[in-house]
């Protein structure tokens, strides 16, 4: 049973193109983000849409081949790709571009997108501490700069309020359709939960997408009240947890699902790690930003003490049978964290983990297969 209002989500990121037109020929300037420590905040309050770019699909990494090594990540090789092509559509409609120093792969990646359309770099720290703050509240400052000069519109305080009460409010949503799945009754699949989230990236009008997210709840509520479920009470009940997941690179959550699980949280940049964690409301706006989005715990951090940090906290909320840990090939970050997680997960919740290394193509979605299967009859 599939809730009646996922259809609103299916088709958000194709009403976006034409949402955002009108507001282009008014001047409006649109943003394109390639991750989470972009701050969206800034953007809104410059006036301009930030819109989530292309990067999750096979099809464009043969292009990206001819200038990038094939010894990269196939998030870097599909993000470069559709540009070079001018196969994405929210990356031809975007007038900037905005990076953060995150992998090795993705910094250098940024030089050559620079030459195809304005680029703004944010250095990022790779650890969090007093010093870190300082130095990532001058990048947000920086940040913040650019836009003003490109937007021609003064970013008040007044302004970033407004938009860090109403991003507040879509986390706050975001964690209640989670927390549906905590009960045994599991309303929403792994694959509708990733849809939702990233249905995110591509909305003109966040009010509009929280109004959306409140139908969904109200549904979620309901079915969960009634005890239906999006999975049979059996199924085993899976954390994905290691690299991001989208339509086009959601094999492994596909193949869970299929195989007789059922995702209940993905704690990965396209899922919790995106919207966990609140921006202040109080005292100035641009440090409480810069706080927040400092602390995602991204595999980039060292130490990544965040992360094992959130996945205590899922275990504790969502109760997982076991963990699938999700790692792209060539991400050199998360390859070596996952013996930490593995580790962690094992010693402090008992939990088995299963570390999976893939790319986006579909040749090996039968080994996969086989070893999702074995790991779910295992627990």
């Amino acid at each position: 049973m599939r809730p009646g209002v996922m259809d609103r989500f299916d088709g958000l990121a194709d009403r976006f193109l034409a949402d955002i037109e009108p507001l282009k020929a008014a001047g409006t300037l649109v943003v394109g983000l390639y991750c989470t420590y972009a701050p969206v905040e800034l953007v809104r309050a410059a006036g301009a849409v930030p819109v989530g770019l292309c990067g999750k699909k096979q099809e464009p990494i043969a292009a990206a081949e001819r200038t990038l090594p094939a010894s990269l990540c196939p998030l870097i090789k599909s993000s470069y790709g559709y540009a070079v092509t001018d196969t994405c559509p929210y990356f031809s409609a975007s007038d900037l571009l905005v990076g953060e120093t995150t992998c090795d792969g993705k910094k250098k990646m940024y030089e050559f997108l620079g030459r195809i359309k304005p680029l703004h770099l944010m250095q990022l720290p790779a650890m969090v501490g007093p010093a870190q703050d300082a130095y990532w509240l001058g990048e947000v400052r920086r940040f913040k700069e650019f836009l003003e000069e490109r937007s021609g519109r003064t970013i008040t305080d007044a302004a970033l309020a407004e938009e860090i009460a109403v991003q507040n409010e879509v986390r706050r949503l975001l964690h209640k359709v989670l927390a549906t799945s905590r009960a045994a009754a599991v309303p929403l699949s792994g694959l509708d939960a990733m849809l939702v989230t990233e249905a995110r990236s591509f909305t003109a009008d966040p009010n509009a997408y929280a109004a959306v997210l409140r139908e969904l709840l109200a549904e979620l509520e309901a079915m969960a009240a009634s005890g239906a479920s999006f999975a049979p009470a059996e199924a085993r009940r899976i954390l994905l947890t290691g690299c991001p997941v989208g339509r086009g690179s959601d094999k492994l959550v596909r193949l869970v699902e299929q195989c007789g699980g059922v995702v209940v949280a993905s704690e990965n940049c396209s899922g919790v790690k995106g919207f966990d964690g609140l921006v202040d409301e109080t005292g100035d706006p641009l440090e409480a930003i810069a706080r927040r989005y400092l602390r995602i715990p991204c595999s980039v951090m060292t130490p990544n003490a965040g992360r094992l940090a959130l996945l205590d906290e899922l275990v504790q909320a969502m109760r997982p049978q076991g963990v699938i840990d999700l790692t792209w090939q060539f991400c050199h970050t998360y390859n070596v964290e996952s013996p930490i997680v593995a580790d962690h997960l094992r010693h402090q919740h008992g939990l088995p983990t299963l570390h999976l290394e893939t790319n986006y193509a579909d040749a090996d979605t039968e080994q996969l297969r086989t070893r999702v299967e074995a790991f779910l009859e295992m627990l």
